[in-house]
C-alpha cells in the first residue's frame, strides 16, 4: 500500500510518500503528480521521500521524470539517498537528508489510500474530474487542497468487495489450504528420498550382546569405544496401496468442493454488498426527498406568513404551516442519519480506511425485464448455485472415503532401502546398502476396517439428507424471489402513480389555500399524501432492485450480473 499526503508550506508544495513506489502505485503517484502540476502549474514542489521502504525501476524512472520538470527530491536512509543522488547528480545529499524532517502543516492536506486501486483499474472513469476518487480539485475550487472523496457506483462496490472483503479472502485462503492437503495427499504416492551424514562413536557390551562368557570363551565385557561414519541416501517407495490412491481421490474432490464453497462465499457477500449499497441508497433518495419536503414546507409556510401580513389568512394558517416546517426538518435530521450510518456499513464490507469518505454515484431506478417462468429457474438455479456442487463433491469425496476403508483390507506392496558408505572413518569407508521388499495384509485390526466403513455410510447418508434439505431450500429460495419481483415491479407502477396524483393534490390546495377559498388544512393534508407517496415509490423501488438481487442470487449468477 502506498499513502501520499500533499501539504503546503510557506509557498511552498510538499508531496510526502510513505509505503512501496513499486507496481500499480506508481501510476496511482504519477496520477497525483499531474493533478498536483495541473493545480499549481507555477507552484515550487518538493517529494519527501523519507518513508519509502522500496522502489522498483518503474519508480526510479517515474522520480527522474518528476525531477526533470523541476520538483526537488527529499530523501533520507542510504538507499534512497544513493537513488536521488543518482537521479539529481548532486555531490551530497546532507542537506536533502536535514530537510527531511516533520513538516507542519499550514493548509488542508489530503491522504490517498488504498482505494486508489479502484482509480489504476480504470473503474472511476465516469467520474467528472472534480469528484474523481485519489484526485486533486480544480483551481476553482474554494479549498486550494480539499479532501478527496471516493465515489462508488454498484459495478465498482462489488469489485472492491470480491478483492478486499474479509469473509471473501478467507473462504479464497480456505480453498487455497484445500489444495496443499491435496498435493500433501499425492505426495505419499511418491518414493521418498532422504539423504543423511552422520559420524558416532559407539562402545557395546558384548556380554549382554551374546550372552557372556558361557558361549565364546572368555569375551570381554565391552568393546569400544570406536567410531563409525557413513554418508548416503536411503529410499522409502509405495508399489501397491490403494487407501493412498483413495485418499488422493479424496483430498482431489475435496478441492471441488473447497472452491465451490468460496465462490458460495462470494456470492453472499457481493449480494450482501449490492444489498447494503441499494439500502443506502434508499437513504439517499430519503434524504432527497425529505429536503424536497422541506423545501415544499418552507414555500408553504412563507406563503401562509405572506397571505396573514395582508389580512387575508390567519395566525392559525401560519401556525400550522410552520408546525408541518418543523416536522419535515426533523425527518430530514432523521433521514441524513440513516443515510451515514448506511454508508458506513457499507464501507465496512468493502474493507476501506475509516477515515475515508465514500458517495454512491448510482441512484434508485427500475428496468422492466421479462418475468422468468419458475422451473426453468430451478433447473438454472440446481445448475448453478455453488452450494449444490460443493455438495455434489463432498459426498463423491465420502464414497471414495468408504472404498478407502474397504482397501484397507487389501495387501500392501512397498519398497524400503539404503546405500551409504560406511566405516570407522572416511578412509575406510566402504560401500555398503539394504534394499527391502515388502507386502502386509492386515489380519486382525479390532474392527477398526468395520468401524470405518460404517463410519462412513453414516457420512454419505448425513450428505445424502443435507442434499435433499438443500434441494428444497434452492426451489423456495427462487420461487420466493420470482413472487417478491413480480409484486415489486406491481408496487413501482402504483407506487409511480400515486406520486403524481399527489402532486397534483397539493398543486390544487395551494391554488385553493391562495385563492382563499380554503384553508391550509388541505394543504397540510396534501402534503402528507406526497410524504406518504414519495415514501412509498422509494420503498417500492428498493424492494425491485433487491428482489432483482435475491433473484439473482437464487439462481447462482450473483457475480456474473454484478461483479463486472
Amino acid at each position: 500500500m502506498l499513502r501520499i499526503t500533499t501539504e503546503q508550506k510557506r509557498g511552498k508544495v510538499i508531496l510526502s510518500v510513505e509505503g512501496r513506489l513499486a507496481g500499480q502505485w506508481v501510476t496511482a503517484l504519477e496520477q497525483c503528480w499531474k493533478d498536483l502540476r495541473t493545480w499549481a502549474p507555477n507552484g515550487k514542489f518538493s517529494i519527501n521521500l523519507c518513508g519509502v521502504s522500496f522502489i522498483d525501476a518503474a519508480g526510479k524512472a517515474l522520480l527522474k521524470e518528476i525531477h526533470h520538470q523541476g520538483a526537488r527530491l527529499v530523501a533520507e536512509g542510504c538507499l534512497n539517498q544513493a537513488i536521488v543522488k543518482e537521479i539529481a547528480g548532486e555531490a551530497s545529499t546532507d542537506k536533502s537528508a536535514a530537510d527531511a524532517g516533520p513538516v507542519k502543516t499550514k493548509k488542508s492536506h489530503i491522504i490517498f489510500y488504498a482505494f486508489l486501486l479502484g482509480l489504476l483499474t480504470g473503474g472511476f472513469a465516469s467520474a467528472t474530474p472534480a469528484q474523481t476518487p485519489g484526485t486533486l480539485a480544480s483551481a476553482k475550487h474554494p479549498s486550494p487542497l480539499p479532501s478527496a472523496i471516493l465515489r462508488l457506483t454498484l459495478d465498482q462496490a462489488v469489485s472492491l468487495a470480491v478483492k478486499q472483503n474479509p469473509t471473501a479472502q478467507i473462504a479464497l485462503i480456505q480453498s487455497l489450504q484445500s489444495v496443499q492437503d491435496k498435493n500433501v495427499a499425492r505426495a505419499a504416492l511418491l518414493p521418498e528420498v532422504d539423504a543423511s551424514a552422520k559420524e558416532q562413536v559407539e562402545r557395546v557390551n558384548v556380554r549382554a550382546q551374546f550372552g557372556g562368557s558361557g558361549v565364546f570363551g572368555d569375551v570381554p565385557v565391552a568393546i569400544g569405544p570406536f567410531p563409525i561414519f557413513s554418508v548416503g541416501p536411503s529410499l522409502a517407495a509405495p508399489i501397491f496401496d490403494l487407501t493412498l490412491w483413495r485418499r488422493y481421490q479424496a483430498a482431489r474432490l475435496t478441492v471441488d468442493a473447497s472452491k465451490a464453497d468460496s465462490l458460495s462465499t462470494r456470492e453472499s457477500v457481493i449480494l450482501m454488498v449490492v444489498s447494503q449499497y441499494i439500502g443506502t441508497l434508499r437513504a439517499v433518495a430519503d434524504v432527497e426527498a425529505s429536503r424536497s419536503r422541506v423545501e415544499l414546507a418552507q414555500a408553504l409556510f412563507d406563503q401562509a406568513a405572506d397571505l396573514q401580513k395582508e389580512g387575508v389568512g390567519t395566525g392559525i394558517d401560519t401556525l400550522r404551516a410552520n408546525v408541518e416546517l418543523q416536522n419535515e426538518k426533523q425527518r430530514l435530521i432523521e433521514a441524513d442519519a440513516d443515510r451515514q450510518r448506511s454508508l458506513f456499513g457499507l464501507s465496512r464490507m468493502l474493507n476501506l480506511d475509516p477515515r475515508q469518505e465514500i458517495e454512491l454515484a448510482d441512484a434508485l431506478g427500475f428496468f422492466d425485464t421479462p418475468q422468468p417462468e419458475v422451473d426453468p429457474s430451478i433447473d438454472q438455479a440446481l445448475n448453478e448455485r455453488q452450494e449444490w456442487k460443493s455438495l455434489n463433491a463432498q459426498l463423491k469425496s465420502a464414497e471414495v472415503q468408504k472404498k478407502q476403508a474397504w482397501d484397507a483390507r487389501l495387501p500392501n506392496l512397498r519398497v524400503d532401502g539404503d546405500w551409504a558408505y560406511l566405516g570407522t572413518h572416511p578412509d575406510n569407508a566402504v560401500a555398503t546398502y539394504s534394499f527391502v521388499a515388502s507386502a502386509n495384509m492386515p489380519v486382525f485390526t479390532g474392527g477398526r476396517i468395520h468401524a470405518e466403513v460404517v463410519r462412513a455410510n453414516l457420512e454419505i447418508q448425513r450428505l445424502q439428507q443435507q442434499q435433499d434439505d438443500l434441494r428444497n431450500s434452492i426451489a423456495l429460495d427462487v420461487k420466493t424471489a420470482l413472487i417478491n419481483l413480480t409484486s415489486a415491479r406491481n408496487e413501482v407502477q402504483v407506487a409511480q402513480l400515486g406520486v403524481q396524483l399527489s402532486n397534483q393534490e397539493v398543486d390544487q390546495a395551494r391554488d385553493r389555500f391562495r385563492a382563499g377559498v380554503a384553508n391550509n388544512i388541505e394543504v397540510i393534508q396534501a402534503q402528507d399524501s406526497l410524504a406518504r407517496a414519495n415514501d412509498n415509490q422509494i420503498a417500492a423501488l428498493y424492494r425491485f432492485n433487491q428482489a432483482h438481487a435475491d433473484y439473482a442470487r437464487a439462481i447462482g449468477q450473483m457475480e456474473k450480473l454484478y461483479a463486472k
